[in-house]
């Protein structure tokens, strides 16, 4: 069942889309409310209508289970979408999704509205119970997704009329709040690493603001020692496999950055320290042009660098972060520094400056502090 609101008359109405005797049609109702100042109202009242609507109307007899067209929409997103979107599909699909409606022996024809809310708001439910859980908004958008998608699948092959899963709504969850070190924290982490094999990504991943994804992704053509220049240009990323990509996460993060004297000097040593392993290893030596790797050549796997950095925390007695929080770290010393969100944008490489305000907005003290001076010197 699928619906619309319409206007007509300076009224609000709603579109029903029906079949009846294996035919579509649509069906219009007054809902008897001005349009100014009732969408809200207009929306609940179309909800309402079309899950009552859903009890009443014939569903196709259908014997399949909702988890095998999960199943079958995968295929299809394979053919459709890049290696690392389909693996965010599958983890979630096989993890989270087929296993609730596999348990349930769900049938395609029973899934309503009601049925699918039901699932969204238990997985809320229980991410709020335990502290998150590994249930996050974003874990909900994707779960919505594979389900949207399936279930858009499922309408093409005709198997059913319309697709509820469109007229859910995602319970709202409390956003996660990212930590961050503070520049004597990132002190005390440099000097607690500097015997550790990953202390050169450590320093040039929060001196940059990298993703992890584009700090492991570093090859020598990223380095122009010439120019003094370092390019984000390639990256390497991991949710079940390893995939490397000759291109970034988009356009935006394609960026450079002048050399410091300190990146300098960790460039140059790895470059010192690849040239000597490769002669003591010999033909046993693994060649690749990334930088960060292992003496015999071979680069750090993501989950290695993952787990490394917080056994290295924990042994020495640093506050919890996540690798990728060392970007937040940078993000943070950024802007109390005085950097405008603008420049937190360009310098990270976010494609709009709502995603940056989203994720660091309220990081900006340095800035809303120079702000508050002035008005109040004006006023004063």
């Amino acid at each position: 069942m699928t619906g619309s609101l319409q206007v007509k008359n300076d009224k609000f109405y709603i579109v029903l889309n029906l079949i009846e005797n294996g035919k579509r049609k649509q069906k219009w109702i007054a809902t008897g409310l001005n349009v100014k100042g009732n969408k809200r109202r207009a929306e609940k009242l179309l909800r309402d209508t079309l899950t009552q609507y859903e009890v009443t109307q014939p569903v196709p007899k259908c014997d399949t289970l909702l988890a095998d067209c999960i199943r079958d929409w995968l295929k299809i997103a394979r053919r459709k979408v890049d290696e690392v979107t389909y693996q965010g599909y599958e983890q979630s699909a096989n993890g989270q999704v087929i296993p609730y409606f596999e348990e349930r022996k769900t049938k395609l024809c029973d899934v309503t509205v009601k049925l699918l809310q039901a699932y969204f708001d238990e997985k809320a439910d229980h991410g709020r119970r335990d502290g998150g859980g590994g249930v996050s908004p974003a874990s909900l958008r994707r779960y919505k997704n594979i389900l949207n998608q399936t279930l858009n699948e499922a309408v093409k092959a005709e198997l059913i009329p319309s697709n509820p899963c469109a007229l859910v709504e995602l319970p709202k969850m409390e956003r996660f709040e990212s930590t961050f070190y503070s520049a004597a924290q990132l002190k005390a982490l440099f000097d607690a690493a500097k015997d550790d094999p990953l202390y050169p990504l450590i320093r040039i991943t929060a001196l940059y603001g990298l993703r992890r994804s584009e700090a492991l992704g570093l090859k020598w053509d990223s380095v122009d020692f010439d120019a003094g220049r370092l390019t984000i240009r390639h990256t390497v990323t991991k949710v079940t496999k390893k995939v490397e990509k000759d291109k970034t996460k988009n356009s935006s993060s394609h960026r450079s950055f002048p050399l410091t004297p300190e990146a300098l000097e960790i460039f140059e040593a790895a470059k010192a320290a690849e040239i000597e392993n490769r002669r003591l290893c010999g033909k046993s030596y693994f060649e690749s042009d990334y930088i960060f790797k292992w003496p015999d050549g071979r680069p750090f796997d993501p989950d290695y660098v993952t787990k490394h950095f917080a056994r290295l925390l924990k042994n020495n007695g640093l506050p919890h972060i996540r690798f990728h929080e060392l970007r937040h770290s940078c993000a943070s010393l950024l802007l109390n520094g005085g950097a405008t969100l603008k420049d937190v944008q360009e310098y990270m490489g976010h494609a709009d400056i709502q995603m940056t305000a989203n994720i660091y907005g309220h990081l900006d003290t340095a800035r809303k502090q120079e702000l508050t001076d002035k008005i109040a010197g004006s006023i004063f």
